[in-house]
């Protein structure tokens, strides 16, 4: 009877010192972690900063099939420049940047300006820096105060994620930002909108009372004014281009923030997602035919081979891109440059 007594204490000793032990195991790596947690956060969510890399999948769908060519010609002539058409083609360039590409070659190989292939690459790449960069704008009203930018975009494309990445870099510039939740029509818009303003430490406005987005957009623009902020983003609900009464609604949103603060909105961004090849094209010239549009997001541009819609964009619509999304954190919204664009689809 001691005997057992004394084994079923010794038998609880034992538990309890092995419960300790692997108390301060694990309390000793919850430190180690906590003291090394915002490198493995940066390890876990690193994305690429440089535009090469953004660009690889478009590259290697453009780029690589160009490399391709240029090992089984033997000189250029019209054979080569006919195979280099049908390469454009299939690069979601669209028909008219492909045409005019194919014009800037023609026109230098009739002046026997295009001695080798290496040059051909260099007149491509150095025509489509020019196009992108005919088509960026220096906005002047981003020196009046506030600054009221209305963001649109179809569903999906990352509208949110990419307001919240706007907010953040308007912070980074010392400015006060106010987010106005114009998504009237999902009841999880708001929510997830306000998360985004707290990650970018921004104020944040939504109303309980109206589901009219012109009427929250305006609400929005007086509190902006109000709070003396620098800079107001107006988000809209997701819509479908196509849908004419969609589209009639932006126009009437445009109208009232006109109303609530003289000539604005100053930006209005159209947030695209790469992935959407032609159709991106066709985005564009509706909701810039509706409303206006100023400039793109391009998101998502990491992650495709579709990237060479912003040329066509480009010269079809003749609307320039400001921001590139290349990840999901706070900091992965990169202002564009378009020499920087052309060398990383083209590598000469």
């Amino acid at each position: 009877m001691n005997m057992n007594f004394d084994t079923q204490i010794l038998l609880q000793v034992g538990l309890a010192l092995f419960a300790f032990i692997v108390a301060i195991f694990v309390w000793v790596k919850k430190r180690t972690i906590q003291g090394r947690g915002p490198e493995v956060e940066l390890q876990k969510q690193e994305s690429p900063r440089d535009i090469k890399s953004i660009l690889s999948k478009t590259r290697q769908a453009f780029s690589d099939k160009f490399d391709a060519l240029v090992l089984s010609t033997k000189k250029i002539d019209s054979t080569f420049v006919e195979s280099l058409e049908e390469l454009l083609y299939t690069s979601d360039l669209g028909p008219k940047t492909v045409e005019k590409l194919l014009g800037v070659v023609r026109s230098k190989l009739s002046r026997g300006e295009l001695g080798d292939l290496k040059s051909v690459k260099k007149a491509l790449q150095e025509e489509i820096s020019l196009i992108l960069y005919s088509v960026e704008k220096v906005n002047d009203n981003q020196q009046l105060s506030p600054h009221i930018v209305l963001v649109v975009g179809v569903n999906g494309v990352g509208k949110t994620t990419s307001i919240g990445k706007l907010a953040h870099f308007y912070v980074s510039k010392g400015k006060k930002v106010l987010i106005v939740a114009g998504d009237t029509f999902r009841a999880a818009a708001g929510a997830q909108l306000s998360v985004w303003s707290e990650r970018a430490q921004v104020d944040f406005y939504s109303s309980s009372t109206t589901v009219d987005a012109a009427a929250v957009a305006y609400e929005g623009i007086q509190k902006g004014l109000s709070q003396k902020v620098d800079v107001i983003i107006v988000d809209t609900a997701g819509r479908l281009h196509t849908k004419d009464n969609l589209m009639e609604e932006l126009k009437k949103i445009k109208r009232v923030m006109g109303k609530a603060h003289l000539e604005s909105p100053h930006e209005v961004l159209l947030v695209i997602d790469a992935n959407s090849g032609q159709n991106a094209i066709v985005q564009a010239k509706q909701f810039n035919d509706a409303i206006g549009v100023t400039g793109l997001i391009v998101t998502k541009l990491d992650g495709t081979a579709r990237g060479g819609v912003i040329v066509g964009i480009a010269v079809e619509v003749g609307i320039g891109v400001q921001f590139i999304g290349v990840g999901e954190k706070m900091t992965d919204l990169k202002i564009f440059s378009s020499s920087e664009y052309a060398q990383g689809l083209l590598s000469v």
